[in-house]
């Protein structure tokens, strides 16, 4: 989900919000949560539009 503002008349995404669906196991909760933490610095999108675009992250896991 985006948020979109106007700046000068012009529509701008300014906020970001991602939700990650993830089905695991449960013994890999720990894992999945450690690996969302850090994520984003591997992310080439991410990388891409830091500092110009905030992006939240949230992990949502199902258990199998």
């Amino acid at each position: 989900m985006g948020e979109v503002e106007k700046d000068e008349g012009v529509l701008v995404i300014r906020r970001i919000r991602v939700t990650y669906h993830l089905k695991a196991v449960a013994a890999d909760e720990e894992a999945a949560r450690r690996v969302h933490e850090f994520h984003a610095d591997r992310c080439p999108v991410y990388k891409t539009i830091q500092g110009c675009v905030d992006v939240e992250t949230e992990l949502e896991i199902e258990f199998v």
